[in-house]
């Protein structure tokens, strides 16, 4: 049976996989209550969890170290009750390949190498080598389909990746390319990435030792 997340937990964890962001993108990024969410948020900077920092005009949430641990702890409990391990482990075993390529495919889309220069930025006049980066992305959102269906079986948090993922592609062949890389868009960088952390959270799993 698929099982639900707490609005606690759920609040903790948008934090860890955004990185750092305000109480609205908190509570948005799983269609929480706002103001249950700017509760939840406080509670958790009280226990030390959670910090709030401020600069330029605005402000955000990020985790604390013993937060970071508080997280991991709660989603493995979770992950237990829901006798999922064993089909989360085997999806992040099928991920890796496809992360290579994501990466890849990313770094082709900001760097096209010349003759003279092996680091030359990617200025988009070459439509042949950006169709083939967009046609990788392609193949990676074909496989990633019943990946997040498998996830989405075990944790209804898990749902959704699949059809961020295929709607930044869209925006991206419909020619507009910040939907490929940038961080500040749903794009299918920073959505890969948010799965990437949200497996590796899930699983325990330091990201710097899988890479």
């Amino acid at each position: 049976m698929t099982r639900h997340s707490s609005p606690d937990l759920l609040a903790l964890h948008a934090v860890r996989i955004t990185g750092y962001a305000d109480t609205p993108a908190i509570a948005h990024r799983y269609g929480l209550d706002a103001a249950e969410t700017k509760e939840a948020l406080h509670d958790a900077e009280a226990r030390g969890w959670v910090q709030h920092t401020a600069f330029a005009g605005s402000g955000g949430w990020s985790l604390t170290e013993s937060g970071r641990a508080e997280n991991e702890r709660q989603l493995a409990a979770e992950l237990a009750r829901a006798g999922g391990a064993e089909e989360v482990r085997g999806v992040y075993r099928e991920f890796l390949p496809l992360n290579a390529l994501l990466l890849r495919a990313c770094t082709d889309w900001q760097l096209r190498p010349t003759a003279g220069d092996r680091l030359a930025a990617n200025d988009h006049t070459d439509a042949a080598w950006d169709a083939r980066i967009l046609e990788e992305l392609a193949g990676i959102d074909r496989a990633l389909a019943p990946l997040a269906d498998r996830l989405g079986g075990v944790l209804t948090r898990f749902r959704g990746y699949d059809t961020r993922f295929a709607a930044a592609l869209a925006r991206a062949r419909a020619g507009e390319g910040a939907w490929v890389d940038r961080t500040d868009v749903d794009s299918c960088h920073r959505v890969w990435f948010e799965l990437h952390e949200d497996l590796i959270a899930t699983l325990g799993i330091d990201r710097h030792a899988h890479p």
